[in-house]
């Protein structure tokens, strides 16, 4: 929901869903910042370095689908049944673009899409048609391709290092509530 709610008035939704917001922007400050992600961006050919974070994001998607039984216990179906699940049932507090979207992802699973490479390309295509001014991303492919292991060793490196930070963050938010 962090990536819609600009204008909303975060002070009106329920808690759990402000931690969240909050969870979710710290995920993007810390990932924007990470050293190993500086250096992933600078992979990419200068045509395509003003949108490296966008490719960047979109392909830890795909490794993280691809490296899921690293990470998790839970299978990736299961957790993302729960996924849709939780969204479904809390669209009430979402912007209406967000329930929309959301409600595009669950009818074509959605979040499977980034599990391969087609996926990943289908994606970049879409989000170049989102941006308002003329852009290379839709062509990007060829750069996730040719870096395709570097970004793969790159995101192992980096992706226990956010889990621990976002640990760490969740620890603290507890003890601020408790005390």
């Amino acid at each position: 929901m962090g990536d819609f709610c600009k204008g909303v008035d975060l002070e009106q939704l329920p808690e759990a869903v402000q931690l969240g917001i909050y969870n979710h922007r710290a995920v993007d400050r810390f990932t924007d910042n990470h050293v190993v992600v500086q250096r992933l961006k600078i992979l990419f050919s200068q045509r395509f370095r003003r949108f490296s974070g966008i490719i960047t994001d979109v392909i830890f998607d795909h490794f993280l689908i691809k490296h899921w039984s690293m990470f998790s216990d839970t299978p990736l179906s299961t957790f993302i049944d729960q996924s849709y699940n939780a969204l479904w049932l809390h669209r009430q507090w979402m912007p209406t673009s967000m329930t929309d979207t959301v409600e595009r992802i669950i009818e074509h699973n959605g979040l499977m899409t980034y599990g391969s490479l087609d996926g990943v390309r289908m994606t970049l295509q879409r989000l170049s048609q989102r941006i308002r001014f003329d852009n290379p991303l839709a062509e990007s492919q060829t750069e996730v391709l040719k870096n395709y292991t570097k970004l793969d060793d790159g995101f192992l490196q980096f992706f226990p290092e956010l889990i621990a930070y976002i640990d760490h963050l969740a620890i603290e938010v507890e003890n601020t509530q408790l005390n």
